[in-house]
């Protein structure tokens, strides 16, 4: 980790900055600043993990910090500083941890131990808002079905219906294969609401409008599939479905 020490006095620089070295292995660079704004520009070039930041300091106090980083704070604070009446206001400022000097070295190891444990969750964080970002553009286009080796991804547009059967529900794709999954039919109704291809149009059945062939009104109505399969339309169903067919196609 890349750390920075802001205190206007050097010896406790330096005597930080050696505890740190000795101490403290995950740290493997250590910059200094002897004011809050050198060391605001410090931290913008050299982009640290970790920043130890002494709050009383002439001219502006550290806990100031926030005021020069108004969004966000992609970088860790312990606060060090010999005046303990600070601490409540220093973990107002989502702090790390907070130290008194004289630096006592065990408290330096767990306080840099927690700034890395904290990183670490904040790198999982943004690993898992990555993905989330990349599966949501997935479901625009293609849907989960969880069959019983894992979880696979189709193409809205290679499904040709979903079918109820119990707690279960069959799910016919283009290529002919068929699919079981432990979901029931409501779950597929409810994540497809939005997409107008899919049409229920039968309390067992949702289907894919782009491969119905032909609604035939003998021995009751049914929707005759591209690939032959007849599937029911129920009489409720059947003007809702008539009123879209007229709405789209003529």
């Amino acid at each position: 980790m890349k750390a920075i020490i802001i205190d206007d006095e050097k010896r406790a620089r330096h005597l930080l900055s050696n505890l740190l070295t000795e101490h403290c292995a995950s740290i493997t660079s250590i910059d200094e600043a002897q004011d809050l704004v050198s060391g605001v520009d410090l931290i913008k070039t050299s982009k640290p993990d970790v920043v130890f930041l002494d709050i009383e300091m002439p001219n502006q106090s550290g806990l100031d910090i926030l005021e020069y980083f108004p969004n966000q704070i992609d970088f860790k604070i312990i606060f060090v500083t010999a005046y303990n009446q600070y601490a409540i206001e220093a973990f107002k400022l989502s702090a790390v941890d907070y130290l008194l000097k004289p630096v006592d070295t065990t408290e330096l190891k767990e306080a840099v131990i927690k700034a890395e444990e904290a990183i670490k969750a904040n790198n999982l964080n943004d690993q898992l808002n990555k993905l989330r970002d990349s599966l949501k553009q997935l479901s625009i286009d293609k849907i989960a079905l969880e069959i019983p080796k894992g979880i696979m991804f189709a193409s809205h547009n290679d499904i040709v219906y979903f079918e109820a059967d119990g707690m279960y529900t069959n799910v016919q794709l283009i290529d002919g294969k068929q699919k079981t999954i432990c979901k029931p039919l409501k779950h597929f109704v409810e994540q497809l609401e939005r997409n107008a291809m899919f049409f229920k149009c039968h309390r067992s059945y949702l289907i894919n409008l782009k491969y119905v062939d032909e609604l035939v009104k003998d021995d009751g109505d049914y929707l005759l599939m591209n690939n032959q399969k007849r599937i029911p339309i129920s009489k409720s169903k059947r003007d809702q479905f008539l009123e879209v067919i007229k709405e789209t196609f003529m």
